[in-house]
């Protein structure tokens, strides 16, 4: 069969159009009846399976088609036809019907009945041939697509930074270290006198390490291309076991030359918007799959983020809202203190009952690369926080001014002639700028309302566990 053909037979079963078909997919269900059998197939091209009558005059009815499983794969040739049952359009008249691979009943790891999230986890690799991870795998690629459409189409770059870096970026040490010096007996790694670690024995002659973002590198280039994306994973060797985390996991980080922080906020809304929209007028089916599982469903925060106007309150405001609210919180709530998860979901999900923008964190709270404020205090620095998740956007306005930048590195404890290459991008032609960090899953998490970010991920990396 020819690919030219493949592919129209494909958009002929999407597309409900009557007549002759293929199809190669999985048996989801097999229901018998004293002449017939119905077979339940899905190809995983989209949330709907397509029902398939198999005759009992087949020649291969009773020695295979009788056999037929859950998650067998099979080859089905014959006419798409109007359906007299409930529930479908159409379905299709087998003439013939080709077992490609059996899956026996006895050890197939996908079981006939409800399995939990958990459990599912632990057999990731079979999970996308589930109703409920079929759907969350499509939403994701609509989303990703979404997000790559959104920019392209409003003038920005698509740029790729280092997964290898020799900067934390974030400042915080929760990096994974590169290396290729033998790992066998640490103890023989090449020592300095001082007795620290001589990485110009290594590969790269320094210390390097996976990237926790592209940020860096992303305004490097946005000052020559003037508005940049990057898309792709960024890994946190932070040892927190949430619903929220992930030690890999994939960032949206657009960077813009003569933006601030008001524009970063206005982008991010708007952003956050258009891949509603997509979802809403693309994935509905799938959403309705996922909802079944979660039991809950997401279309309320996704249809009042379109109608209402995400909130912005500043964070002393903020915390202002925190003291007054009457809610016993499990963790203080106090100015210069981050935000806890509970408190993010309050503001957003009780008082403004919204998506909702803090802003102009105190500095001692944010990396240095943020824009000092003229209080000396805070930075324009901003998290989105979304109903059902809490965070999923953090964004700043970058510090432009050299002598202010080379301050702010000194007072996290960093050395400014390590980051020099930072700080040429303020000494020759320095623009106000701005950009902000957007985790997919995250976002996904808001957009699906699961409630786990390790579901959202084909093959989620955490603590204690890195399978396949």
């Amino acid at each position: 069969m020819t690919l030219a053909k493949r592919l129209t037979e494909i958009r002929s079963l999407h597309t409900a159009s009557p007549g002759p078909i293929c199809v190669a997919g999985w048996v989801r269900t097999r229901r018998d009846s004293k002449k017939f059998s119905f077979l339940e197939i899905n190809d995983g091209s989209t949330a709907a399976s397509v029902q398939v009558i198999a005759d009992g005059t087949l020649e291969n009815y009773t020695t295979e088609i009788l056999k037929l499983t859950t998650g067998a794969s099979v080859w089905i040739e014959g006419q798409l036809v109007a359906s007299p049952g409930k529930g479908q359009k159409f379905e299709i008249q087998a003439q013939s019907v080709k077992v490609v691979g059996i899956a026996d009943p006895e050890t197939y790891v996908l079981q006939k009945n409800e399995m939990s999230l958990e459990y599912l986890r632990e057999v990731a690799h079979m999970r996308p041939r589930t109703a409920t991870f079929s759907s969350v795998f499509r939403l994701r690629s609509l989303v990703s697509q979404s997000i790559h459409r959104y920019f392209s189409e409003n003038g920005f770059n698509w740029v790729h930074t280092p997964l290898i870096t020799n900067n934390d970026g974030e400042g915080a040490g929760e990096a994974f270290r590169v290396t290729s010096l033998p790992l066998a007996d640490l103890s023989q790694f090449p020592k300095l006198k001082n007795g620290q670690t001589d990485f110009s024995k290594d590969f790269f002659g320094e210390p390097t390490m996976l990237c926790v973002t592209g940020q860096l590198e992303g305004e490097l280039l946005a000052m020559g291309l003037g508005k940049v994306y990057t898309f792709g994973p960024t890994f946190r060797a932070e040892n927190s076991n949430t619903s929220r985390h992930l030690a890999e996991f994939w960032m949206i980080e657009p960077e813009m030359a003569f933006w601030d922080l008001e524009d970063t906020m206005a982008l991010a809304e708007d952003l956050i918007r258009a891949v509603v929209r997509d979802v809403l007028s693309q994935g509905a089916a799938d959403l309705e799959i996922v909802s079944k599982k979660t039991e809950t469903t997401s279309l309320a925060h996704l249809t009042n983020a379109l109608s209402s106007p995400f909130a912005r309150v500043t964070y002393t405001e903020a915390v202002e809202i925190l003291l007054k609210s009457g809610q016993s919180f499990e963790y203080p709530v106090a100015w210069g203190e981050d935000l806890k998860s509970e408190h993010e979901r309050y503001l957003c999900e009780k008082h403004f009952q919204a998506p909702t923008f803090v802003y102009n964190y105190p500095e001692k709270l944010k990396a240095f690369y943020m824009y000092l404020n003229d209080d000396g205090k805070t930075v324009r620095a901003t998290d989105l926080l979304m109903p059902g998740i809490g965070e999923v956007i953090g964004g700043s306005q970058r510090e432009d001014r050299l002598d202010v930048l080379e301050s702010r590195i000194r007072g996290k404890g960093l050395d400014p002639a390590s980051m020099d290459w930072y700080l040429d991008l303020r000494r020759f032609g320095s623009v106000p700028h701005a950009g902000f960090g957007m985790g997919l899953e995250r976002l996904l998490a808001w957009v699906t309302g699961m409630g786990n970010v390790r579901d959202l991920i084909p093959f989620p990396r955490t603590p204690g566990s890195c399978k396949f």
